[in-house]
């Protein structure tokens, strides 16, 4: 009897140790991809972009949830990434409010590098740190529409590891570029392919949002 007692007294105290690592979890709703694919640009299209970040964001136990990647792509059946999110709010793996909805996602939002985390919750590094990694794939124009320009902003919608170029945004708000403190549209890619990444400064990364 006093076994039975002592279990269900404790049972409680258990659920309160536990419970907020759960309702952190639960509550994400924005992320950068703490890994890309590991083949450059190429993402499989969206659909493999946004199966990466339905498996990151299962992994961090926010699987529950709808994740898209926050990508355009152009062409006849193109569309671009800020129709692709859902309508917010969005908040950080730490429970931090980045956007209350697009809008502000677009304008005086909350993106930083300490607010722009993984769905681990770690910091992504950089400019001054190494290796620098701030550029994060968007094919995107500053209000988050898929350009309408002749030139390959896309990579060849996300399937290309080599020919090409994507708009890159940074995450730190600092570099360089035509647009350098732009979390979305900073400048182009020098390339498609893991080391033209790596080499302008990013590794392949890119945006997650929950749209439910």
């Amino acid at each position: 009897m006093k076994k039975a007692r002592f279990l269900i007294a404790a049972i409680p105290l258990f659920l309160l140790i536990v419970h907020p690592l759960f309702a952190q979890a639960a509550d994400m709703s924005f992320f950068i991809t703490s890994a890309g694919p590991g083949d450059g640009a190429n993402l499989g299209g969206l659909e493999g972009a946004d199966r990466h970040c339905q498996d990151l964001a299962e992994a961090a136990g926010a699987g529950d949830r709808t994740w898209r990647a926050y990508l355009s792509t152009t062409g006849e059946d193109g569309v671009s990434a800020r129709d692709r999110i859902g309508s917010g709010p969005w908040r950080n793996a730490k429970g931090v409010a980045i956007a209350q909805n697009l809008d502000e996602l677009h304008g005086e939002n909350n993106l930083t590098k300490d607010t722009q985390l993984t769905e681990k919750g770690g910091m992504v590094n950089g400019r001054g740190d190494t290796p620098n990694q701030h550029d994060i794939l968007t094919g995107s124009q500053l209000d988050g529409m898929a350009s309408s320009g002749d030139g390959d902003t896309t990579c060849g919608n996300w399937t290309s590891n080599g020919e090409g170029s994507a708009l890159v945004g940074h995450h730190d708000r600092n570099g360089g570029g035509a647009n350098p403190t732009s979390w979305n549209s900073a400048h182009g890619s020098r390339g498609c392919s893991q080391a033209n990444l790596q080499g302008t400064g990013g590794n392949g990364y890119y945006y997650c949002f929950a749209t439910d």
